[in-house]
């Protein structure tokens, strides 16, 4: 079933005229024209056929020396504003919250830079740097090489499945919430991180936790209809509804390579959790996607993310890894989502509290 119907609130009248749409939208791409304000103190490096760079990083161990205590590496991807600080932050107080379940846990944020980045902290000239959208949707860097956001997540998974610096991994967790799930949905549809593993030998799991994105990627032009059901999206409309990120018209190439059913087919069956806020429903918080192409999705993010997991069980009744859990009480909060009860259940697998709503 979709629940547009129950999940659509309406805007109080004052809080709309407080401040329109316009401000809304200025205010927030000022913010996102706005430099970082702390860039991450370690870097990893990342290596294409397109070209090299680095990408910077925080963590709570240095990643260039040996860790044979390491038995799982957690890392969590920012949101839309790039500050990797606050969620490395929210990674360290998730393990100490989790104890016993979270040990021989390393929490590592890596960070999506703008080229405004680069240049406001003399940066070397190495370091990526990507359009203040574009490393969320996967976009190739501006500078110093069109390295794909996606691949900078290939090298960091390249980079802990190192058998000589981690002999004792066997699990990463892969996370993000908001612009850092919008990017992980992407990535997981579209790459294959699982192969990035497997080269470094077996017994290398991961598993992925979608938390709040704005939108998701649907594999072809139904989307979810306000009565219910699906109904073909209006193109004439919006032609943006089925485009990249939205939809697969007009993907980058590396997308447009890949069999669009074999892409679905792969990615319902790999193991992903949709951790959605249960009070992540007002349409006018700052950042929220309102162009035709999300609200083709959904009014909502909680609206949205049910969708997209009906849209995806419905097309796939076998083979089906995924499943939906519901943060009560939880807006657009990455602390609040991932060290609720709920989120560390999911994340060290721990049986669920009753009172988190689960959807299979």
């Amino acid at each position: 079933m979709f629940w547009w119907g129950r999940l659509a609130r309406p805007v109080p009248p004052l809080r709309a005229q407080a401040q329109g749409e316009g401000d809304r939208e200025t205010s927030d791409s000022a913010r996102l024209d706005a430099p970082v304000k702390q860039v991450g103190d370690q870097r990893i490096a990342v290596k294409t056929a397109e070209g090299a760079g680095a990408i910077p990083v925080y963590a709570d161990r240095s990643v260039d020396a040996p860790a044979p205590e390491v038995r799982r590496v957690l890392v969590i991807v920012h949101g839309i504003l790039r500050n990797a600080d606050v969620y490395f932050s929210t990674g360290q107080k998730i393990v100490q919250n989790a104890g016993e379940a979270a040990a021989g846990t390393m929490v590592v944020a890596p960070q999506f830079l703008t080229q405004t980045d680069v240049r406001a902290f003399h940066l070397q000239g190495d370091m990526l740097g990507w359009s203040k959208h574009g490393w969320a949707r996967g976009d190739a860097a501006l500078g110093p090489a069109p390295v794909s956001a996606f691949s900078a997540l290939d090298a960091v998974l390249a980079h802990f499945a190192n058998r000589e610096r981690y002999p004792a991994l066997r699990e990463v967790l892969l996370i993000g919430h908001s612009g850092g799930g919008r990017i992980l949905n992407r990535y997981v549809a579209t790459s294959d991180g699982e192969a990035v593993l497997r080269r470094a030998g077996i017994g290398i799991g991961i598993r992925y936790v979608v938390a709040n994105p704005g939108s998701y990627l649907y594999f072809d032009r139904d989307r979810p209809a306000p009565a219910g059901g699906l109904r073909p999206a209006d193109l004439q409309a919006c032609p943006a509804a089925n485009e990249w990120q939205y939809g697969l018209d007009k993907a980058p190439p590396y997308v447009a390579r890949q069999d669009a059913a074999s892409l679905e087919g792969r990615y319902a069956s790999r193991g992903v959790v949709y951790l959605l806020g249960g009070a992540d429903t007002d349409p006018y918080l700052h950042f929220f996607d309102r162009s035709c192409g999300a609200m083709a999705q959904g009014p909502n993010r909680l609206a949205r993310g049910h969708a997209y997991f009906d849209y995806l069980k419905g097309r796939h009744a076998a083979n089906f890894n995924q499943r939906i859990v519901e943060v009560p009480g939880v807006g657009h909060d990455n602390l609040g989502m991932f060290n609720s009860a709920c989120g560390v259940a999911v994340l060290f697998e721990r049986e669920l509290p009753e009172r988190c709503p689960l959807f299979r």
